[in-house]
């Protein structure tokens, strides 16, 4: 991974989060803590950084997040919807301010024609709803496809909470 890139994407999303005195949780399922690894990568990160969860089956999906098995079963764990459950899970099973989730399928099995390997659902909750929803299809092997799922979702919240509207 592009190392010195990743930290100075976390080492400036740790910088805004504490001037606007925000506590950031983690929900990861394709990604399995690659995040949480590169946030508490960062000296201080104690401060900003709350706690994550790693829920790569369903069940702890359920469990730890809340997620409902019945949006599970219509949608399936890789979905814009279990995205938004998973982040507004992880804001309410915490005590930060802003959540970020990510969802996906890293392969090198288990995709389909709807939703190929690559395939990778964002969400990020702040004050109760999620307000910002993504998804993208990233291309190259699972480590590649959770490296650019990594580095996209660690871009995106840095974005939202340089925004004052956030």
């Amino acid at each position: 991974m592009a190392h010195t890139l990743i930290q100075d994407i976390c080492a400036q999303l740790g910088n805004a989060l504490i001037k606007r005195h925000l506590r950031i949780a983690l929900a990861e399922s394709c990604t399995g803590g690659l995040v949480c690894q590169q946030l508490t990568n960062i000296p201080g990160s104690s401060v900003w950084f709350d706690r994550g969860f790693i829920t790569y089956s369903n069940e702890s999906k359920v469990e730890l997040l809340k997620v409902s098995q019945t949006t599970l079963s219509k949608f399936g764990a890789v979905s814009e919807e279990i995205a938004s459950e998973m982040a507004l899970g992880a804001l309410n099973a915490s005590h930060a301010d802003i959540a970020l989730s990510i969802t996906g399928i890293a392969g090198p099995s288990g995709g389909s024609i709807e939703k190929p390997i690559g395939t990778v659902f964002f969400a990020v909750a702040y004050q109760n709803k999620v307000i910002f929803n993504a998804s993208k299809i990233f291309p190259g092997s699972r480590e590649n496809i959770r490296e650019s799922s990594c580095l996209f979702a660690l871009n995106q919240v840095l974005a939202l909470t340089l925004n004052p509207q956030v």
